[in-house]
């Protein structure tokens, strides 16, 4: 392995940390970066399955007390909520992978997203949710169905979740909170399944490489989890929603004038 794949490893181990659970699409940053980079491919694709079970495995290690002392009214929301992206993922997952993980539809989806936060964002809304344990079946319903939309790459899981839970009247930090909690599940299902489809591809002569990126992205998302959470508290999105719209158009712009070649 050489040093330049090392480097990939740490900046895309970062990039996943630090975009998974913000509402900036974790998946749309990678596929772009990866184009950059040149790094994408079957292997790339392997690489992405250790770095998000490194992001995921930063929230079970900052909720560990939470998920350990959980009511089975917990785990069945958390159950209700995935259920709609996996029937959906398992659906239609290879015609979006096929069509959509291209830098152009993601870009158009950065834009849109942030749109669509503008717009959750634009007046005050009482929320009728203070907390997580205040959630029926069918707000965790609600929340799920949003996720789904995060199959579009672009979109964003996290912002999907959150925005969605803030429209379906959770508070910013129970649907803050919500979305990490969902991330668990969706991220361990998507990876077992993708690690199963490619399991070929993994190689012991990898660990170096998979380590680095792993340890960036726990570290990366460990700081960012704990970060949002403060931030929620007397900050909205909006500035996540100007950021999407403006890097969307950057990437439109050099798109269309050939500035930069996005070919995957």
């Amino acid at each position: 392995m050489t040093e330049a794949s090392f480097a990939h490893a740490l900046i895309l181990g970062i990039v996943e940390g630090l975009t998974e659970f913000l509402p900036v699409s974790s998946t749309g940053h990678l596929i772009l970066a990866g184009d950059l980079l040149g790094f994408n491919g079957e292997k790339a694709k392997v690489f992405e399955i250790v770095i998000q079970t490194g992001a995921m495995l930063a929230v079970v290690w900052e909720y560990r007390k939470r998920f350990l002392a959980a009511a089975p009214r917990f785990w069945l929301h958390l159950a209700i909520a995935f259920a709609p992206a996996a029937l959906l993922g398992l659906a239609f997952g290879a015609a979006i992978k096929t069509h959509l993980f291209k830098a152009v539809p993601v870009a158009l989806a950065f834009v849109a997203g942030g749109l669509v936060i503008l717009w959750v964002e634009r007046g005050e809304r009482t929320a009728r949710i203070e907390s997580v344990d205040q959630m029926t079946w069918l707000d965790a319903l609600k929340v799920g169905v949003a996720q789904a939309f995060a199959l579009i790459p672009g979109t964003s899981r996290s912002g999907a979740t959150i925005i969605g839970g803030m429209l379906f009247g959770l508070s910013r930090r129970a649907a803050t909170e919500f979305s990490f909690f969902l991330a668990v599940p969706t991220l361990v299902a998507a990876g077992a399944y993708d690690f199963w489809k490619h399991r070929a591809l993994f190689s012991a002569a990898d660990l170096p490489l998979f380590s680095v990126g792993f340890a960036a992205a726990f570290v990366s998302a460990f700081v960012c989890v704990r970060w949002l959470i403060r931030y929620v508290a007397s900050h909205d999105f909006r500035p996540f929603a100007w950021y999407r719209i403006a890097f969307g158009a950057v990437v439109l712009l050099t798109a269309y004038n050939g500035w930069v070649d996005w070919t995957p």
